[in-house]
């Protein structure tokens, strides 16, 4: 049992976390609001092919960061400009990026994902053919039980991440796919209190904590790296 001291530590903390998360998120979004250079870019590259699938609100340019780091270590990185600010519902999604896969005839791919993103991935993984072509998933702060949060959101986006949401059901019922994903998650996470857990899944939990400041932790990148070479 905690003491008193323990828990006013641990609440300073993750107070700490929760305001560095937000800073992160917000620098994150501005950076890419004047950027005029394009995703293709990007897709050039010898190495194993990366698809990347971001967050509710977040377009391609707030994992940038990563993607250009995996594209100077050679790897071709695709984007779903069709996914837009990600707000569609998670089986729409999962067709788009099916089609993606499809058209540009990707075998053998690693998807980097941050929180809805990889719900997007998994129904990909699970419930469409086009999931064949899909190697692994490294999923960061993903809410695959859903959050207790989402219930009180105010757009049906936001309540869709509720555990007792058909999707979310769909999801948690196929366990089989989770072998091939990597669930890579903080110590605290201020929008999924049940955490990124994923049975059967490689689990690796930060000693950091945060929703999206994560995204920064070396320990993501590498796992992306041991999956994809």
């Amino acid at each position: 049992m905690s003491t008193a001291p323990e828990h006013l530590a641990a609440l300073v903390r993750n107070g700490v976390w929760w305001a560095r998360d937000y800073l992160y998120a917000a620098v994150a979004q501005v950076r890419g609001m004047g950027r005029r250079d394009r995703a293709e870019e990007l897709a050039d590259g010898d190495g194993v092919p990366i698809l990347l699938l971001p967050g509710i609100y977040e377009t391609w340019r707030f994992l940038e960061p990563l993607a250009r780091a995996l594209h100077d270590r050679g790897h071709p990185v695709h984007v779903v400009t069709e996914l837009g600010g990600n707000r569609r519902p998670i089986a729409e999604s999962a067709a788009r990026v099916a089609r993606l896969l499809v058209a540009r005839d990707l075998d053998d791919v690693v998807v980097v994902a941050h929180s809805k993103g990889g719900l997007i991935g998994k129904h990909l993984m699970a419930f469409d053919p086009a999931g064949d072509r899909v190697r692994a998933m490294v999923a960061v702060a993903t809410p695959f039980g859903g959050s207790r949060y989402s219930r009180l959101m105010p757009t049906p986006s936001l309540r869709a991440f509720r555990s007792g949401d058909a999707t979310m059901r769909a999801l948690a019922a196929a366990a089989t796919v989770n072998t091939r994903i990597t669930s890579v998650y903080g110590a605290f996470d201020p929008h999924i209190p049940e955490g990124s857990e994923l049975a059967g899944a490689t689990n690796v939990r930060l000693v950091t904590g945060g929703h999206f400041r994560v995204l920064a932790d070396p320990r993501v990148i590498a796992e992306v790296i041991r999956v994809a070479e």
